[in-house]
C-alpha cells in the first residue's frame, strides 16, 4: 500500500490539510505528546523523551505502509505549523475488528472546531476506503470536548461497548456497527 500517491492520502477541508506524517513531524509528535494539557485524559500516551516520539512515528509509518492509512498531521492550508494529529488505526474491541479514531491537538488550537473538522474528514474517508469496518472513538467520560468532536464527526454513543481502557473507563462513540 505504500505506493499510493500523495493525492490518495491527503485530506483537505475548508481550512485544513491532513497529510501523512514524515520524519520532519517528529518534533511536533514530541511537543504535543509531552504537553500535559494535550494528554490530560490519556496519560498513557504521554511521552518523556524524543526517542519515544521517534518510535511513535515509526509505528505510525509502519501502519501506513501495511494498511495504506493511519494518522495524519493536521495543518491549516498554507501553513507549516502542525496543529495536531487525527487518524485511524485497526484494532479489536470485544473480538470485533474496528477502526479506532484518534485526535490530539495543541491546546492553542482548541475551541475552534479544528479537531471536529479533521475528524469528520477522516471518518468520511474511512467510510469510503474501509466501508465494512465499524469506526469507534474511545473517550473518557470527563472529556466533554472530545465527546463533541466524536459527535461532530458523525459518531453516536454506543453504551453497550463502554469499558475499561488504557487510562480508565472509556465511553464508546461509533458508526457503522453491525446490526
Amino acid at each position: 500500500m505504500s505506493d499510493q500517491s500523495p493525492a490518495d492520502i491527503e485530506l483537505r477541508t475548508s481550512r485544513l490539510s491532513l497529510l501523512r506524517p514524515t520524519t520532519e513531524d517528529i518534533d511536533a509528535i514530541f511537543a504535543i505528546h509531552t504537553d500535559p494539557e494535550a494528554t490530560l485524559h490519556n496519560p498513557s500516551d504521554a511521552l518523556t523523551n524524543r526517542d519515544e516520539a521517534h518510535d511513535l512515528y515509526e509505528r505510525w509509518n509502519d501502519q501506513w505502509q501495511r494498511c495504506g492509512y493511519g494518522y495524519w498531521v493536521v495543518r491549516r492550508h498554507g501553513s507549516s505549523r502542525q496543529l495536531g494529529f487525527c487518524g485511524i488505526k485497526p484494532m479489536e474491541l470485544y473480538g470485533m475488528k474496528i477502526l479506532n479514531l484518534f485526535y490530539r491537538f495543541i491546546p492553542a488550537a482548541w475551541g475552534q472546531g479544528l479537531a471536529g473538522e479533521a475528524a469528520t474528514a477522516v471518518v468520511t474517508w474511512a467510510s469510503r476506503k474501509a466501508p465494512d469496518l465499524p469506526l469507534i472513538a474511545r473517550v473518557r467520560p470527563a472529556n466533554i470536548a472530545s465527546q463533541r468532536v466524536a459527535v461532530r464527526a458523525g459518531l453516536t454513543r454506543a453504551e453497550h461497548l463502554d469499558g475499561i481502557g488504557f487510562d480508565g473507563f472509556d465511553w464508546i462513540f461509533a458508526t457503522n456497527l453491525p446490526e
